[in-house]
């Protein structure tokens, strides 16, 4: 079996063993096959990532040599698995097999992050769908506790490699923000103040978070920490992007204002306005 995790450092073992190289390009053409775990990456696809638009006349017979030691790593692994002969271990061609214009890992029945954050994530989902708020606050948590760090933090990233890097953040940062919803809906607000705190001030210009940390401070009766929080992003998104925040966002403002009694915790879905931004 083949245990893959990328969401943290770029962490692959087979039998047990780390088959993970030191050198920063044949990390890469790991990174891009954990990536893709049973799925064919093509030989395009590691030329491009390993010298973008300018490979060498040797690129194809360097990339080969990657390859072979890779397929090496997993012999060693093999060679040191307890009580399997050299007859009954799998071929490091089988691992990470040669198919068609490219090569493929096989996880074999091992584990991968990416798919479990995916599963538990899909369940999140659905349970919000159902308004069942607690089971999906639970599959949300489970997924991120996948998380260890950055993605791929360990990895030299280039265009490939940057481009999923992102796209995996992006769905983690909307998997925190379903997870704030949940809670919202379960009336944890108390308990968010700290955590949406953090996530402003990480993520300054993410109207999402920012107006999920104006419901927890209406609702926890600090109505005019949540305008000044409102009062803060417009000014930072008029002085860095020249623009006004979004009419979703100024809505909650003007419902925060009146005191509206839809912002009120209750166990029916959030106040249109405010389900708009936080949600």
């Amino acid at each position: 079996m083949t245990d893959i995790s990328v969401l943290g450092s770029l962490t692959v073992t087979h039998a047990g063993r780390s088959i993970v190289p030191t050198a920063a390009k044949p990390r890469k053409v790991l990174a891009l096959l954990a990536l893709r775990p049973d799925q064919t990456v093509s030989v395009s696809a590691f030329l491009e990532e390993l010298w973008e638009h300018r490979p060498p006349r040797s690129a194809l017979t360097t990339l080969q040599t990657y390859i072979l030691r890779l397929r090496h790593l997993i012999d060693e692994a093999e060679h040191f698995r307890p009580g399997v002969g050299a007859t009954s271990r799998p071929p490091s061609r089988e691992v990470l097999a040669t198919w068609g214009n490219g090569y493929l890992l096989g996880t074999h029945g091992g584990r991968t992050d990416i798919q479990e954050f995916e599963r538990f994530a899909a369940a999140g989902h659905r349970s919000m769908a159902e308004a069942d708020h607690r089971a999906a606050s639970d599959s949300f948590r489970r997924a991120l506790a996948l998380w260890r760090d950055e993605a791929l933090v360990d990895v030299q990233a280039g265009p490939l490699l940057g481009t999923a890097i992102r796209h995996l953040e992006e769905q983690r940062l909307s998997v925190l923000s379903r997870r704030v919803e949940a809670d919202l809906q379960l009336g944890r607000h108390h308990e968010l103040l700290s955590d949406l705190a953090s996530l402003c001030s990480q993520y300054p210009l993410n109207e999402g978070f920012q107006a999920q940390y104006m419901l927890a401070l209406c609702r926890a009766g600090r109505r005019s920490d949540a305008l000044q929080t409102f009062q803060r992003l417009r000014s930072r998104i008029r002085e860095e992007l020249a623009m006004d925040p979004s009419p979703g966002l100024r809505q909650l403002q003007q419902a925060i204002l009146t005191g509206d009694a839809g912002l009120d915790f209750s166990e029916q879905p959030l106040h249109e306005s405010a389900l708009r931004i936080a949600g």
